[in-house]
């Protein structure tokens, strides 16, 4: 499950969505806001926002392949990335609730994934001249901050009531929270870049271990966190069908 366009990586994440709600499986609440973010980036490139519109379209089929060839991993029972495995392990739990499960996936995705994929299209000295489209991605996913938080209010009435009392404030947390995930990918991608294949190794390794860390603690944070996660997560929908039609929508 490797794609060469952009169109394939669209159509392989319809496949995922579609048998994962077959299976009735969490696995398709990620697989569901990447889909959006992709035909956003898609719609970008084709009005040709971009510096460079035709290396960005390279950049997220390199980009959505690594979470292609995860998830092909795991289905089959070969071990992914760590910080991957953690994420897709979380599916199968009650207690993470569902803005949880998407975190769990944009961490392993932008964290670890998506410098990679930069120092891969823009090795060594090339990967300055990626800095603006790399930080353009970040505007898209900004945008989609505050519509991906309606739909989670729909599905999770506690985050609701917060949401109505605290103003934007989370979405600000996330969209905060994606920032800081970009940045420091975009540090990954220029030591990436201009390492050799040996320090590339040590390198990935090394930031896997420590994002799978940064995921171990997002999927269980701390006591008083924890209580609140498990009393929103108690009164969130139950039904995985219905939180996929209301994140599809």
């Amino acid at each position: 499950m490797q794609a060469s366009n952009i169109d394939e990586v669209i159509a392989f994440l319809d496949q995922i969505i579609e048998e994962n709600t077959e299976r009735k499986s969490k696995l398709a609440y990620f697989t569901i806001l990447y889909r959006k973010v992709t035909v956003a980036v898609k719609e970008a490139i084709e009005k040709k926002e971009f510096e460079d519109n035709p290396r960005m379209e390279l950049l997220d089929v390199t980009f959505a392949n690594r979470y292609l060839k995860a998830y092909t991993q795991y289905q089959n029972n070969e071990e992914p990335s760590a910080c991957w495995l953690v994420a897709f392990q979380a599916a199968d739990w009650y207690w993470p609730m569902v803005l949880q499960q998407l975190l769990l996936g944009i961490n392993a995705h932008i964290n670890l994934d998506l410098g990679i994929a930069a120092a891969e299209i823009a090795p060594g000295d090339k990967i300055e001249g990626l800095k603006s489209d790399f930080y353009k991605i970040n505007d898209i996913l900004s945008s989609m901050v505050e519509g991906v938080q309606s739909d989670i209010n729909k599905i999770s009435p506690v985050i609701g009531l917060l949401d109505s009392v605290a103003g934007k404030f989370d979405e600000r947390l996330v969209d905060f929270t994606i920032q800081i995930a970009r940045d420091g990918a975009w540090d990954f991608a220029k030591k990436y870049a201009v390492a050799n294949a040996e320090e590339q190794v040590t390198l990935t390794e090394k930031r896997d271990a420590s994002i799978a860390w940064l995921g171990r603690d997002l999927r269980k944070p701390g006591f008083i966190l924890g209580l609140i996660a498990k009393f929103i997560r108690l009164l969130e929908t139950s039904s995985v069908s219905k939180v996929i039609k209301v994140l599809e929508a």
